[in-house]
């Protein structure tokens, strides 16, 4: 099979075509004709050298999340049959013809999604799910504010949580941006190159704070970010962009019952990745079937240009996701 190989840790340029074996698969698993994968922040850091991945993933191939048609199914398989449609959240080995997945993060495509609208779907939606509603408990008639709310993250984070009953605000870097994110659904998008984040959460809150943020990015934000908290407000943290060390006022902590979380999604096991999958398909799929949430894509790149697409990601341009295309 053709496949999108690390040759060594560098830039983008790194990223070749290359033939590689077509991965095996367990009794557990499916093996899908990859259509489209797409594109997300860690697989740029595997890119560098800096997020070795997990034990049992593909060493150069990164991807982490898919969409095409099952050609074969392990012995223990009982939900999948070849030729089903499906899309999947993956451990890595996305950027190639064909991937293995487990069963039980693959989640059909909806009729009304083409292969790479889903192939947007699962890594976003999978972390958005676990980290806003599993960890944080976001409840309908709450406050939600995400960082980077033009990224894959943003996108998805805002439709699910609006859609679901709570008020989204974000931050975002441009005032292009801010209006995308609020045509998405935002209540309120801050630009945060003209203003405090923090002083213009509470603001909009009549100095109550958020109840939950979404972090990605860490650093000097973190004292911001529990400045802009709701008393029993939740921080949830799931990147480091600015930094992974922070000075926090440990007193507004306390003071405030605030909760400080967070996680990665990459080497958590089969069990806990299909858990997420199940509550997807029972309060997300029905909403991307009626189109009250939609996947947001950026551009779609052939496979051969993987390189060019990670330029983009690294340029932060974007709004919404940045795809590869196999078919």
């Amino acid at each position: 099979m053709k496949a999108i190989t690390i040759t060594q840790p560098g830039g983008p340029e790194v990223l070749q075509l290359t033939e590689k074996p077509v991965p095996a698969y367990t009794a557990n698993e499916v093996l899908v004709k990859v259509m489209a994968a797409g594109i997300n922040r860690p697989d740029v850091a595997q890119r560098k050298g800096n997020y070795p991945p997990p034990a049992g993933s593909s060493k150069d191939i990164p991807g982490l999340e898919i969409a095409g048609i099952i050609t074969a199914v392990g012995a223990d398989v009982k939900r999948w049959r070849v030729g089903d449609k499906v899309c999947a959240l993956v451990i890595g080995g996305g950027y190639a013809e064909y991937c293995n997945a487990p069963e039980g993060q693959c989640l059909p495509v909806p009729d009304n999604l083409s292969f790479a609208e889903a192939a947007s779907l699962p890594e976003t939606f999978f972390t958005v799910w676990s980290n806003v509603f599993d960890r944080a408990i976001l409840q309908p008639g709450e406050s939600l504010l995400v960082h980077g709310g033009s990224s894959g993250i943003g996108v998805a984070a805002i439709q699910m949580a609006t859609a679901l009953g709570s008020t989204v605000y974000v931050t975002a870097g441009s005032t292009e941006k801010c209006k995308f994110c609020e045509d998405l659904g935002a209540a309120k998008a801050i630009n945060y190159n003209e203003e405090n984040f923090s002083e213009a959460i509470n603001k909009l809150t009549n100095g109550r704070g958020a109840d939950v943020i979404l972090d990605m990015i860490g650093g000097d934000y973190t004292p911001l970010n529990i400045r802009s908290l709701a008393s029993e407000g939740r921080l949830v943290l799931i990147n480091s962009m600015k930094g992974k060390t922070a000075e926090v006022d440990l007193s507004e902590v306390m003071r405030k019952r605030i909760n400080i979380t967070g996680s990665m999604l990459r080497a958590r096991d089969v069990e806990f990745k299909s858990a997420i999958a199940q509550n997807l398909e029972k309060h997300i799929w029905p909403l991307l079937a009626s189109g009250k949430i939609k996947p947001v894509i950026y551009k779609i790149f052939p496979a051969a240009e993987a390189s060019k697409a990670h330029q983009l990601m690294e340029s932060s341009e974007h709004m919404g996701k940045i795809m590869l295309s196999f078919e």
